[in-house]
């Protein structure tokens, strides 16, 4: 069974957000699209077609709402349902970038002044999948991931999965649990027996 998550939106602290943003730009420059069995690949096509729609607006909609959308941003001209890979900037709350799930290689990247911001934010969602901080502090990680109501917490990592821990969503972001002996028991049926010798 595969399991796997993406990325939706980043928080990024305000003293270093400028170059943040600018090192990210160009890692996404630097990938190489097409088709999956085609080597080097390392975004290939959208599933449904009707995504493409999704992405496109969900990125008009933020840069009518001041986002700077710094590479990519619309659907390629190729056999397949190919969108660039596409990052924005100084995006906010009320662009549904940030509050809806993308499903596709979209980002938003917006500037939050302090921990407490950035977990504000976090929990601005209807989903819960997975949650990531990147520090060089755990305890700072951990108790920001502590606040955040999300099956699973990253720390300088994310989309990873593990047989021996549970793999489960809050809110709308999936129901019961896989993986682990937490994620076996949805698979079994308990039967009791009460005996009684002669």
């Amino acid at each position: 069974m595969v399991k796997g998550c993406s990325v939706e939106r980043i928080y990024v602290h305000e003293k270093v957000y400028e170059k943040y943003v600018d090192e990210f730009v160009k890692e996404v420059k630097s990938w190489k699209i097409g088709q999956p069995t085609t080597e080097g690949t390392y975004i290939g096509p959208l599933s449904r077609k009707e995504q493409l729609q999704v992405l496109e607006q969900q990125v008009n909609e933020a840069a009518k709402k001041g986002a700077r959308v710094l590479t990519g941003g619309k659907k390629m001209n190729q056999k397949g349902y190919f969108f660039e890979p596409t990052v924005l900037a100084d995006v906010t709350h009320d662009m549904a970038v940030m509050k809806d799930e993308s499903f596709g290689p979209v980002i938003g990247i917006m500037k939050v002044k302090d921990d407490e911001e950035a977990v504000r934010l976090m929990q601005d969602t209807e989903y819960g999948l997975t949650a990531s901080v990147y520090s060089t502090d755990k305890n700072r990680a951990e108790k920001i991931l502590q606040q955040i109501n999300a099956g699973t917490g990253y720390w300088n990592c994310c989309d990873r999965v593990s047989a021996a821990l549970p793999w489960s969503g809050r809110k709308h972001s999936g129901f019961g649990v896989t993986l682990s002996h937490a994620g076996l028991r949805a698979f079994t049926k308990p039967k009791a027996y009460h005996l009684k010798g002669s």
